[in-house]
């Protein structure tokens, strides 16, 4: 059988404010997803992109992996009913000192979702159980059997400029609280900015993490390294998600599109 190849998404937020460019709103995301379901792709697991890329596992069908950076409130005020409805599994990179910073105060409300940068600025004045995850939330999704959680490290730093101390604690720190609080292993990392250097790399290998994710441009295919994980960044459009979808996953048009984006 011929293995296709596996895009993974990159999606931030999920909310109404169209033209934030890190942003889906709802109607285009629950567009995208039906989508999928429809059309009968397959929604994998971290776990089972990886087993596809050692060519252990080949799906029968299309096959796609939906990834969240940073773990925003609004991911489950609109992304998640949305997961829900069309039974598609999803994985979240959260940034545990926010999470746990959400989850230490009250007040979190669904009443209002701001934009990106309003949001930024909210983490940054100590205000983030506003626009982030807590713990709990964390939790009730993940017992949803749709939704997993791992590492964007401990506080959203770029990891290409940190010293080696540094490193071990933000990727170090993020595992062990992660693993704490969940009570299952996080052995997968997202870096922060798509920031990363070699020895960045060797420091995850160290603290046992098995798969980093990127910023870089591109599908998976059998053969790819899992420490170099590429991904596509989702447009807030319908048409552009279904057209991208079918060259993504087909073998010859996706390195066909790939060698002429490069150029």
């Amino acid at each position: 059988m011929t293995m296709n190849t596996v895009p993974v998404l990159m999606y931030h937020h999920v909310n109404p404010h169209h033209g934030d460019i890190v942003t889906v709103t709802p109607r285009i995301f629950g567009e995208q997803m039906r989508y999928l379901r429809e059309s009968g792709y397959k929604t994998l697991t971290v776990s089972e992109l990886l087993s596809y890329a050692r060519g252990e596992y080949c799906p029968k069908e299309k096959a796609v992996v939906v990834t969240f950076d940073d773990g925003w409130l609004d991911n489950y005020i609109y992304a998640f009913r949305v997961l829900e409805e069309y039974a598609i599994r999803a994985t979240v990179f959260i940034v545990t000192d926010r999470t746990e910073g959400a989850s230490e105060k009250t007040g979190q409300t669904a009443a209002s979702v701001p934009k990106h940068r309003e949001s930024k600025a909210l983490i940054r004045n100590g205000e983030e159980e506003k626009v982030v995850l807590n713990w709990d939330l964390v939790r009730k999704m993940t017992e949803s059997g749709l939704v997993e959680f791992y590492s964007h490290t401990k506080s959203h730093r770029k990891c290409d400029s940190l010293s080696e101390e540094e490193l071990f604690e933000e990727l170090g720190e993020s595992k062990r609280v992660m693993e704490e609080r969940l009570g299952r292993p996080c052995p997968y990392l997202c870096w922060p900015y798509g920031k990363y250097n070699d020895r960045a790399i060797e420091i995850a290998k160290e603290l046992g993490y098995k798969a980093l994710f990127t910023t870089y441009h591109g599908v998976v295919k059998a053969g790819s390294d899992p420490f170099a994980i590429k991904r596509i960044v989702v447009k807030d459009k319908g048409e552009w998600f279904k057209r991208r979808m079918v060259v993504y996953t087909n073998i010859m048009l996706s390195g066909l599109y790939l060698a002429i984006k490069k150029k």
